[in-house]
């Protein structure tokens, strides 16, 4: 049954054994893990960084963006959390799946170049 909330819990190193219904946040690792909230058992991890997730606190809620697209599971959910509520969104076909991937290696391309650039510099 797809959830329809998360709830956030603020740790140093994941757990174990992942629950239901929570999003692990690790700020020394800059990473979020939960299990997929389709109810596939899959655990999905979102690193926090410039070229990937951003992460929200409200000092009660949490939100990520951009959305979570569990495209390599068999489940392919697609979805995103907003202020603790797992928001679904259709599925997506191959060609924009595909798309976004490209998308997202360019993204990482330039800000990776750029960083490599200032390194060279500095």
């Amino acid at each position: 049954m797809k959830r329809k909330s998360i709830r956030p819990e603020f740790v140093e190193l994941m757990p174990d054994e992942l629950k239901e219904g929570v999003l692990y946040i690790s700020v020394p690792f800059a990473t979020a893990t939960h299990k997929c909230p389709c109810g596939c058992g899959e655990i999905v991890v979102t690193p926090i960084r410039p070229t990937d997730w951003t992460l929200a606190w409200d000092g009660e809620t949490v939100s990520l963006d951009p959305s979570i697209g569990n495209w390599s599971l068999p489940c392919r959910s697609h979805y995103w959390i907003i202020k603790n509520r797992v928001i679904w969104a259709r599925k997506w076909n191959f060609a924009e799946i595909e798309a976004t991937r490209e998308n997202d290696r360019r993204a990482k391309g330039r800000y990776f170049g750029r960083i490599r650039r200032q390194r060279t510099i500095g």
